[in-house]
Order: structure tokens, then C-alpha cells, then sequence
């Protein structure tokens, strides 16, 4: 695979070389290779069919939890947040001690603590990382689904992009069951807040938390909008919010 860096970008297939862009960029490379069939059935074969299969089960997984967390995803993502969340979770599938090479699930590398901690502080919007726009430390409650921010003055404690005037938090707790692709989820979002100086103490209350099979994650969204005439506008189509994972539990 080599990268066109020509100033003609063309896509699609010319002279035996297939021309293709991705999100970094133009790539081209040579048609040909060896067939699906042989892939399928060679013996020689066997370690790329096996990485073959365990990636179809990390992008199924992958899927499956950015289908659980609903409707906050569209508020906070990246155009790479597939690709990195695909990565984290190849890890944690490697944690499985149980299975054979081949058939590595990430339902069984996710219950080693190791693996709940790759995957604790994933940012799903990178350009928006919780660190750098949250400048004031918080307090999760795993057991009753509360958190908590003290003395909190939304423009010293946030960095907030230009033209927002309000910010908003929700917290969301998910189980997930990666073996039975089944998941539970409740949310809450609290009061929208003036991005002034006046200092105000947040919680963040779940009325309940699921109760079903795997592991349970605590998401905080921070949302940023601009009041119009009393309306509040989603700044930039969530270019800005931060959708974090504080907890895996």
C-alpha cells in the first residue's frame, strides 16, 4: 500500500492499481492477491483465519456498545471513534485466557480487571477529551449511581469552545452483556446551566441502576449550547461535548 501525494485524487481502478481514500488520506495499491478461497480452505492459512474471525467479533462487539449508549453517541463522537474503540477492545479480547486462538471473545478478557480498565476513560470524541475541558475534579458513587461536582463555577472549571453560553451534564450507567449482545441502560441529565462564575454545586442522580448480566459503565456527557432569543442551540453539532467512560464496574 503506498500513499498518492499527486495532485490528481481519483478513486476506483486504473491500469491494475486501485486508487482509495480513507480518513488520513489517498492510498493506492496493486490488484491481485491471493484468492478468498484459498484463505478459506489453505492450512497455510489457518492464523489469518483465526485473525479473521476474532476481528469480526471485536467489530460486532465494538458495534454493540455504541448501539447500547443510544442517542448520546450523535451528541459527542469523532469520524474515528469506530477504529479506536475497535483497538481497545482488541485488547481486552487478548485478555481471554479461556478460549482458543481463533475464538478469543472480549465478553471473557472484559471480566479481567485489566481490561475494564482499557477500557475505563475512553473519550468517544477525541477532539473533546474529559481532562481538558473539565478542570474541576468529581466524585462517582458506583453503588447508588451519583455523581457529584462541589463548588463548581462553570467559566473558571471549564474550558468551553467560543460563542457557547451553557453547558449542560448527563451521567449514564449501561450494563452490557458481550456474550448475549443484550444491555440495559438509565440516564439522567441535570439543569442547564450559564456558563458564568457563580459557584453551584452538581449532582447527578440515576433513579436506578440495571440489574442485568456483565459490566456495568458510567458515561458523563457535557454538552455546550447557545441561547438564542431563549433557545438553546447545540453548539456545532456536538463538535465540542465530551462523552467520556468514568467507570467500569
Amino acid at each position: 500500500m503506498a500513499k498518492n501525494k499527486s495532485i490528481l485524487k481519483i478513486e476506483g481502478s486504473l491500469d491494475g492499481m486501485t486508487f482509495y481514500k480513507t480518513a488520513t488520506g489517498h492510498f493506492v495499491r496493486t490488484k491481485g492477491g491471493i484468492s478468498k478461497d484459498k484463505i478459506m480452505r489453505d492450512p497455510a492459512f489457518a492464523r489469518t483465519r483465526e485473525n479473521m474471525q476474532e476481528f469480526a467479533h471485536v467489530t460486532k462487539s465494538s458495534s454493540f456498545l455504541r448501539r447500547s449508549i443510544g442517542g448520546n453517541l450523535l451528541k459527542a463522537k469523532d469520524n474515528r471513534v469506530s477504529n479506536r474503540l475497535n483497538s481497545i477492545l482488541t485488547k481486552i479480547k487478548k485478555l481471554d485466557t479461556q478460549s482458543a486462538r481463533g475464538e478469543r471473545l472480549v465478553g471473557n478478557g472484559i471480566t479481567d480487571p485489566q481490561g475494564k480498565l482499557l477500557l475505563k476513560g475512553f473519550d468517544f470524541n477525541r477532539h473533546a477529551p474529559l481532562w481538558q475541558v473539565l478542570l474541576k475534579d468529581f466524585v462517582l458513587d458506583t453503588q447508588t449511581g451519583v455523581v457529584s461536582i462541589t463548588q463548581f463555577a462553570p467559566a473558571i472549571d471549564l474550558n468551553y469552545p467560543e460563542g457557547s453560553t451553557h453547558v449542560q451534564f448527563g451521567l449514564t450507567a449501561v450494563q452490557l452483556d458481550f456474550t448475549t449482545q443484550t444491555s440495559e441502560h438509565t440516564q439522567v441529565s441535570g439543569n442547564i446551566l450559564t456558563l458564568d462564575q457563580q459557584t453551584i454545586d452538581v449532582h447527578l442522580s440515576l433513579a436506578n441502576l440495571p440489574n442485568g448480566n456483565g459490566v456495568l459503565l458510567y458515561l458523563l456527557l457535557i454538552e455546550f449550547f447557545q441561547s438564542v432569543n431563549g433557545t438553546y442551540y447545540p453548539l456545532r453539532n456536538g463538535a465540542y461535548n465530551v462523552l467520556h467512560i468514568i467507570e467500569v464496574v
